[in-house]
C-alpha cells in the first residue's frame, strides 16, 4: 500500500479525521442501524482512506469518497449478518422441511430509525444521505455510484415505503422531516 507518512500528509489527514469522523459514524450507524458497529466502520474507512491517503487526497471531493468507502463497508456488513441470519434460520429449522415464520407487525414499527433498517440498503442510503445528510442527488450519486436518475427513483421509493410503515396517515413531509432530524446525530 502506498501509505504517506510525511508530515504534511500526516497533518492533513488528522485534519481531515477531525472534521469527517463524528459525519462517517452518523452515516454508518444510520445505514447499519447498530451504533456499536458504526465506530468501527468509521474507523476502518478512515483506515483505509490513510492507505490511499497520497490518492485520496488529491481527489476532486475526498469527502464523498469517504462516504463511498463507508456505505461500502456497511453493505458487507448488512450483508454478513444477513448470511449469519440466514445460516442460523437454517440450523435451527426442525428436520422435517419448513418453519413458520411470522409476518412482522408493521403497526408496531413506530420510529423512524427501526422503519429506515427494514429498507434495501441502496433506498436507505438514498433516503439517509439526500435527507439525514442533506447532500444534494449529485453528491448521493457520486458516493453510492449509481445515476442521479436511479438516486431520484430509490430516494422516493424509500419516502413511499417509510410512509406505509410508519402508517397512512403519515405525510411524505412528516416522513422527510423525520429522517432529516437524524441529521443532528443525536441517536449516536
Amino acid at each position: 500500500m502506498g501509505t504517506v507518512v510525511d508530515d504534511a500528509a500526516a497533518a492533513e489527514f488528522h485534519e481531515f479525521f477531525e472534521a469527517h469522523y463524528a459525519e462517517l459514524a452518523r452515516l454508518a450507524h444510520l445505514l447499519t442501524g447498530e451504533a456499536d458497529t458504526a465506530d468501527d466502520l468509521a474507523a476502518d474507512a478512515l483506515l483505509a482512506l490513510w492507505h490511499r491517503w497520497d490518492r485520496v487526497r488529491n481527489a476532486d471531493h475526498p469527502v464523498a469518497y469517504a462516504r463511498g468507502v463507508v456505505a461500502n463497508l456497511a453493505r458487507t456488513r448488512i450483508r454478513s449478518a444477513v448470511r449469519e441470519r440466514r445460516r442460523i434460520v437454517l440450523f435451527r429449522a426442525p428436520r422435517g422441511g419448513g418453519y413458520a415464520v411470522d409476518d412482522p407487525d408493521v403497526s408496531t414499527i413506530v420510529d423512524v430509525q427501526g422503519a429506515l433498517r427494514r429498507l434495501p440498503f441502496r433506498k436507505r442510503a438514498c433516503v439517509v444521505l439526500r435527507h439525514a445528510f442533506d447532500l444534494s442527488e449529485r453528491d448521493t450519486s457520486l458516493v453510492l455510484g449509481i445515476s442521479v436518475g436511479t438516486v431520484k427513483s430509490q430516494t422516493s421509493r424509500a419516502v413511499a415505503e417509510l410512509q406505509r410503515m410508519l402508517g397512512p396517515e403519515t405525510p411524505a413531509a412528516q416522513v422527510q422531516v423525520a429522517v432529516a432530524a437524524q441529521r443532528g446525530g443525536g441517536t449516536h
